[in-house]
C-alpha cells in the first residue's frame, strides 16, 4: 500500500503524541515536526518544479519525439523514450561520410558504411560528445531519470526575473561515466521554462560552464532552446558561485549553442 508524504507525517505526529516524554523532551516535539515537514516536502518541491518545466517544454510529446537538427555543421537525430534511446550524428570528414550511433547497446562508428574499430579511449570520447549534445537538446526531459538526485535550493533572481533553483546530481549506479557532474537549473517562476543552467564536468580535464537561454524554438509542440555558453576564469570554484559571477559580468562568453534546421518526428 502506497502512503503519501502528508499521510506519513500525520501518522508520525499521532504516534509522537501518544508517547510520554520527560519535561525537557517535550521541547523536542516542535523541532521534530519541523524536521519531518522539511525533509518530506523539499524533494516534493523539486519534483513539482521539474514536472512543470517538462510540461511547459512539451510534456508527454518528448516520449515519442525524434528530434533532428544541425549543430556545428553536424546532423543529429535524437530519440529518447522511457525504455530505449538512439542518438546518431553524421558528418563528412576527410572525404568520408561518418555516422556515429549511441544506443543502449553501446557506441559504434561507420565511415562510408564500414564499421570502424575504435580504441577504448576514442570510443569513450565520442560517446561523451554525442551524449552531451543529446542531453542538452532534450532538456528538461531526462531530469526525472532514475539516476537523478534533485534538491530544491529556493528562489533566485537573475536579470530582473525570479527563478526556482534546483540542483541535480546523479547516483553512481545508472548515472553513467559522468555521474560526478553537478548541475544547477533556473526555472522561470511563471513560464516554467529553463532560463539558465550551470554545471561542473569531469571529462576532457574537467571544468565549469554557465548557460543562458537566448532563443526559443517551438516545433511540433516542443520548446527547444539555444544558449550562450560562458566559463569562469578560475574553473576550480564551486558551481554554486557561477551565478554571482554572471550577475557581476565576470564570466567569459565562450560560444553559442545553436540548434539549426530543427525537425520533429513522432515515433509510434
Amino acid at each position: 500500500m502506497k502512503i503519501d508524504r502528508k499521510s506519513l507525517i500525520l501518522r508520525l505526529i499521532a504516534g509522537i503524541e501518544k508517547m510520554s516524554f520527560p519535561p525537557m523532551r517535550k521541547y523536542l516535539y516542535p523541532l521534530l515536526f519541523i524536521a519531518l515537514v522539511v525533509g518530506c516536502s523539499a524533494p516534493n518541491e523539486s519534483d513539482k518544479i521539474i514536472n512543470q518545466s517538462i510540461e511547459a517544454h512539451g510534456g508527454e510529446l518528448f516520449k515519442s519525439a525524434q528530434i533532428n537538427f544541425t549543430f556545428r555543421e553536424r546532423q543529429y537525430e535524437i530519440f529518447k523514450s522511457p525504455n530505449s534511446f538512439r542518438y546518431s550524428r553524421s558528418f563528412v570528414e576527410d572525404g568520408g561520410s561518418v555516422m556515429d550511433v549511441l544506443n543502449q547497446e553501446g557506441f559504434s562508428r561507420t565511415i562510408d558504411g564500414e564499421k570502424v574499430n575504435l580504441s577504448e579511449k576514442n570510443s569513450l570520447a565520442y560517446t561523451n560528445s554525442v551524449n552531451s549534445v543529446a542531453y542538452f537538446a532534450f532538456l528538461p526531459y531526462g531530469l526525472n531519470d532514475e539516476a537523478v538526485i534533485k534538491e530544491y535550493m529556493g528562489m533566485d533572481e537573475l536579470e530582473g526575473n525570479n527563478y526556482h533553483l534546483v540542483k541535480v546530481t546523479f547516483k553512481k549506479n545508472g548515472g553513467g561515466e559522468d555521474f560526478e557532474d553537478e548541475f544547477l537549473y533556473w526555472f522561470h517562476e511563471e513560464t516554467h521554462l529553463i532560463g539558465y543552467l550551470a554545471y561542473s564536468y569531469h571529462t576532457d580535464g574537467g571544468g565549469l560552464r554557465f548557460r543562458k537561454a537566448i532563443n526559443t524554438h517551438e516545433v511540433s509542440g516542443l520548446i527547444l532552446q539555444d544558449y550562450e555558453n560562458y566559463k569562469p576564469e578560475d574553473e576550480s570554484i564551486a558551481v554554486e558561485d557561477l551565478a554571482e559571477l554572471f550577475k557581476n559580468g565576470n564570466l567569459e562568453l565562450l560560444s553559442e549553442i545553436l540548434l539549426e534546421d530543427i525537425e520533429v518526428q513522432f515515433v509510434k
